[in-house]
């Protein structure tokens, strides 16, 4: 068997450039919409646009030229914001595609590769392997133990094992590696294979609404039809007291431009998105936006042991050979001829170009050990892919001689069951693995048989074995985990171990990390044998999970989501799939995990840290919350704008059109920016992951966070209509009164937005966060209003007539002390829970 990929070099440098220009490059292109096309759609579809461009347009027409201008203006500056909006938000969702993307690996000078799957040209030796997905077609050229998932061309689950010799020696893309290794040399990229001739099929997936998105779709559309109903009523009511159908148009367009809360859904994309790409920048890569709303609700954590709890990083600790009834320590060069011959035998029941970190630990122990490199001298000519519970693997080599080798290695129950051990040895063994194991060391058994014939036994458990000995692997815990689980458990976030190693070894490395519950566990099959209603009981109780297979995960997923709990899973092999596509937070490591396990998943760590779990729940925390704030302040902002439009004008008062359009405006595009930038830059507030979880279930709009900002949207109106009234009691007219109200309605806006961005905390503490866009949004409004009170030109286009001090300062107090309220509300809420 030779070592250096079966002798296959791959293309030159300068063939593969020659096969691109003859070729291309290996991505489908199929037609793709025009993202800032779609836009511009969108944006004349919505309700907003509509009523400025009616409201224009009605200008125009009667004359009122300067307001027509201004409203058209407003409706450049509008998409503009719009448009900016979506780009941040498209551009974040492309660089997620590009990290996503997945790699491959290829033989190219005789080397091995790691390639984004994009650089593929036919021609090149393409090397897959279990857990990988199949980035082009080929056909193979070499291949072990190799199966193929092809489901998604042929609808057919089962995998199918193909090699080079069989009829159909072709793999194609879009599968998946089932199990073992090949290496095939590339026929087809691109939209010439064979899922690329599908073409149409993958034009357009469309993806659920999360329940977020729903509610949020479900609330902007109530709105738009009470505005539609109370632009029909106030039209109708103009109309009886005017005539003039016009005038009487454009106030009701005024009022139903002030009901329209357009900013809600442009925020919830914004949070979004931008939420996804600041995930992205600290290592995790976010597939599906909707997890970004999931993330904040997560209750418990499914972790596997290997790779995520500890390094993956195996080395050959130490070896039981059943002859001498020994361990011995291989960590220093092993000169002794039974733990050599052990040796050599594990590493013959692996793969022959091994991939597995424990299978490349006993081929590079092998290399340390021998005097002579026989592998080079044999063949594999039969084999037995992982499977049984629990599982072992077998591998026939033989060599010019006819010098057979039948080797075997897999979990210490499988090989000891089909071994003939008496009753000494089956002590022995036991006691060797219980004393590894509890040394936190991942143990396998190895054995060997005799066969001489080629008409090998259906199933690898039919050889005649006999049990040669122990192999032991210690795999080191991670030096943040400890810290890690402590960030999950001060979150309110319980954690549980699944696992297919052994009980033993588990518990060791769980106390070693400081894990809360190693001391109770539960095996796969003892799982299976419990009903759906004790197994929910069970989940409760147990925090290790051991000798884990698919369908036992998969089980243990359903029965925490039927607790109601919201389940994260960690994985990075085949049998995860399942698991991490149930759970509402599937993550898949991104150097070591399959591909299978990141296509399964909704998030990928880059770096293969679960600590950076710890900051992507930190971060859906923050979004969630930050969201919320800016939804809760729109609302509340929206009812006073509303209410002062229509209060006077429903009750007869003496200025009966206070504010028109060109206000209305003037006010949305304040508030559109200071929800979507001030509140999306907020940072995390301190007591965040102290936080319990919070129930998926729970709506922005529940009735105490509504009853919230209606009560603050109310006491707002309180203020700018007590300012009407005090602007009008002392003989001020109709502009004079108008410049007070906007004034007061802009300072409760300014104060608004800096006493919600926490509900908690006070004004004083969240001054001190750092978010500098705070300051801008807020001088930039400060300096418009200013212009447009104190600049002739615009205070007389606007309807406005300069403050002076006591006027000013009456209405900037009466806009502060209609929002300060709530600070002591929060005083109230802070001493009721002790904390200062």
């Amino acid at each position: 068997m030779a070592t250096n990929n079966f002798d296959v070099q791959g293309l030159s440098d300068r063939e593969v450039i020659d096969a691109r220009s003859k070729y291309g490059v290996n991505s489908l292109s199929f037609k793709k919409e025009n993202g800032f096309t779609d836009a511009l759609k969108g944006l004349a579809k919505e309700p907003m646009v509509i009523l400025l461009l009616v409201t224009s347009c009605i200008y125009f027409i009667s004359g009122n030229i300067g307001d027509g201008i201004f409203l058209a203006s407003a409706i450049v500056l509008v998409a503009g914001i719009s448009l900016y909006q979506d780009s941040r938000s498209r551009n974040a969702l492309e660089k997620l595609k590009d990290f996503s993307q997945p790699k491959c690996k290829v033989i190219r000078n005789g080397e091995v590769l790691d390639i984004k799957s994009e650089e593929l040209v036919v021609g090149d030796s393409l090397m897959v392997e279990e857990g990988t997905s199949i980035t082009a077609d080929g056909i193979i050229v070499h291949s072990n133990d190799f199966s193929v998932n092809e489901s998604i061309l042929t609808g057919e689950s089962l995998p199918v094992y193909k090699d080079r010799s069989s009829a159909d020696n072709l793999i194609f893309h879009g599968t998946t590696v089932a199990s073992g290794l090949a290496i095939a040399t590339i026929t087809a990229i691109g939209n010439q294979t064979r899922l690329g001739k599908i073409g149409k099929s993958l034009e357009s997936i469309d993806e659920e609404k999360t329940p977020l998105e729903l509610q949020i779709n479900n609330f902007v559309k109530k709105m738009v039809i009470a505005g539609l109903v109370v632009f029909l009523g106030v039209w109708i009511i103009n109309y009886f007291h005017s005539a003039d159908v016009l005038d009487s148009l454009i106030k009701a367009l005024t009022l139903a431009m002030s009901i329209l809360p357009e900013e809600i859904p442009v925020a919830f994309a914004t949070f979004m998105a931008l939420g996804a790409w600041r995930m992205m920048k600290m290592g995790i890569v976010v597939k599906q936006i909707k997890t970004v709303e999931t993330l904040g609700s997560a209750s418990i954590i499914c972790t596997d042991k290997t790779g995520t709890l500890t390094e993956n990083r195996m080395s050959l600790a130490k070896v039981f050979t059943l002859q001498e009834n020994h361990i011995t320590d291989t960590t220093e060069k092993v000169t002794n001829d039974p733990e050599w011959k052990l040796i050599r035998l594990a590493m013959w029941a692996s793969e022959p170009i091994p991939f597995d970190p424990m299978e490349i630990a006993l081929h590079d122990a092998y290399v340390k050990t021998v005097v002579t490199d026989e592998r080079a001298d044999y063949r594999m000519i039969h084999e037995y892919p992982l499977g049984g519970k629990p599982p072992m693997m077998t591998h026939v080599f033989e060599n010019s001689g006819g010098q057979r080798i039948i080797a075997g290695k897999g979990a210490p129950e499988a090989l000891i069951s089909i071994s003939n051990l008496s009753s000494l040895e089956n002590k022995q063994v036991a006691s060797a693995i219980e004393t590894m194991a509890a040394e936190g060391y991942r143990v396998l058994a190895v054995g060997e048989a005799n066969f001489s014939g080629d008409d090998f036994p259906a199933k690898q458990q039919e050889f005649q074995w006999a049990f040669k000995g122990l192999v032991a692997f210690y795999d080191p815990p991670k030096k943040n985990i400890g810290a890690v689980l402590e960030g999950f458990y001060k979150a309110g976030i319980a954690v549980k171990i699944i696992t297919g190693d052994n009980a033993e070894t588990t518990g060791a490395i769980a106390r070693q990390i400081g894990f809360a519950g190693f001391d109770s566990c539960m095996s796969g099959d003892a799982l299976m044998k419990l009903s759906d209603k004790e197994l929910k009981e069970e989940v409760k109780k147990v925090n290790i999970f051991t000798r884990m297979f698919p369908d036992a995960k998969l089980r243990i997923i359903n029965a925490l989501k039927a607790n109601n709990e919201i389940v994260a899973m960690t994985g990075d092999g085949v049998n995860d799939g399942p698991a991490l596509k149930a759970a509402h937070i599937g993550i898949a490591m991104g150097k070591k995990g399959t591909e299978i396990a990141r296509q399964a998943a909704s998030l990928i760590l880059l770096e293969d840290d679960l600590s950076k779990m710890v900051d992507a729940i930190a971060m859906g925390r923050r979004i969630y919350a930050n969201l919320k704030k800016a939804i809760q302040y729109i609302i509340s902002i929206h009812i006073p704008i509303i209410l002062t439009v229509f209060t006077p004008l429903a009750l007869g008062w003496v200025y009966p059109n206070i504010f028109s359009p060109v206000h209305i405006i003037f006010l949305e595009l304040i508030m559109g920016p200071t929800c979507s930038i001030i509140y999306e830059n907020e940072p995390m507030e301190k007591n965040t992951m102290l936080q319990k979880p919070r129930p998926f279930s729970t709506t922005f709009f529940n009735w105490k966070e509504l009853t919230t900002s209606i009560v603050q949207g109310i006491v707002i109106t309180i203020g700018t209509l007590a300012t009407y009234q005090y602007a009008v009691s002392n003989g001020a007219d109709e502009q004079l009164t108008r410049t007070m109200v906007f004034t007061c309605l802009i300072a409760a806006n300014i104060f608004l937005t800096l006493v919600n961005r926490s509900f908690y905390y006070s004004l004083f503490t969240t001054i001190r966060y750092q978010n500098n866009l705070v300051l801008l949004i807020i001088g930039i409004t400060l300096l418009i209003s200013t212009t447009l009170i104190y600049l002739s030109p615009l205070t007389e286009f606007f309807g406005f007539e300069p403050l002076h001090a006591g006027e000013l300062a009456i209405s900037i107090t009466i806009g502060l002390i209609s929002v300060a309220w709530f600070e002591l509300l929060k005083w109230q809420t802070r001493k009721r829970t002790d904390i200062s």
